[in-house]
């Protein structure tokens, strides 16, 4: 086969768009914790240096904004802490959303992914704050809006990446494809959350006891395997779905040096 020859794994955008994809709720569960066994290492890596990156920004801000005193009781610097904090964070946590794509096509992935895709920054930046503002309007109108568009705009960020589609581009596709089997993709989306709720019942128990620091560890243990599978399971919904093109030459290797050469 030609080095150069094109691959199309999974789906594709034509199709998404007349819903001719197929989702399995138990399937895609299954195929997610497979990848996570031994694919956890780079989507933890990629979390911890957003979590500390995270903390950094926002005791800088906060302290320029008047400290966590006025933060918290000035609306108008909650918001402004918000904004920022998903202006500065999102063009990292979209490596994190691609290292699931790419483990969900079957190429391996290392936590330095995280910095990968900042060329695509300012356009994932304005996409994650425009979904961010549907969601949060849908919620403060009738709820059922805001779940709505959290779970239909659930894969913006890699078709802003991979696909380099524009923000409202991504955001129109992704809600005109996932349209069609959206109650699976909330099932999916509940199972993981219902997940989450689980591992932190020991840490809500067991909060005011001598046994705190065991549901600590209890906790983040389980964290370190659900947040890699979130992410993965990120990757196989957006193959199934919207589909991703690779050089052969890269689908037999299972090298990420070329990705997106294609």
């Amino acid at each position: 086969m030609d080095k150069d020859s094109i691959v199309q794994i999974g789906g594709d955008v034509e199709s998404a768009l007349k819903g001719q994809y197929h989702l399995d709720v138990k399937s895609v569960l299954q195929e997610a914790w497979r990848l996570t066994q031994h694919s956890r290492g780079p989507i933890n890596g990629g979390l911890s240096l957003v979590f500390l990156l995270g903390i950094l920004v926002s005791l800088v801000l906060t302290q320029s904004l008047g400290g966590i005193d006025t933060v918290f009781n000035d609306p108008q610097a909650g918001l402004i802490l918000n904004v920022v904090i998903t202006l500065v964070l999102w063009p990292f946590i979209a490596g994190i959303e691609m290292m699931g794509v790419l483990h969900a096509v079957g190429l391996k992935t290392q936590t330095k992914l995280t910095f990968a895709f900042l060329r695509r920054g300012s356009w994932v930046a304005l996409c994650a704050l425009l979904t961010s503002l549907l969601i949060s309007i849908g919620l403060q109108l009738f709820i059922l809006p805001g779940i709505f568009f959290a779970v239909a705009l659930s894969l913006t960020i890699p078709l802003v990446v991979e696909k380099r589609m524009s923000p409202l581009n991504a955001i129109v596709l992704c809600v005109k494809a996932t349209r069609f089997q959206w109650f699976k993709l909330f099932t999916i989306y509940l199972v993981l959350m219902s997940v989450l709720v689980v591992i932190s019942l020991p840490l809500v128990m067991l909060a005011e006891s001598g046994l705190s620091i065991i549901a600590v560890v209890i906790f983040f243990f389980g964290l370190s395997y659900l947040a890699p599978m979130f992410y993965n399971t990120k990757g196989i919904l957006y193959r199934e779905i919207f589909g991703m093109k690779l050089k052969a030459a890269a689908a037999d290797s299972n090298s990420t040096d070329n990705i997106f050469s294609a």
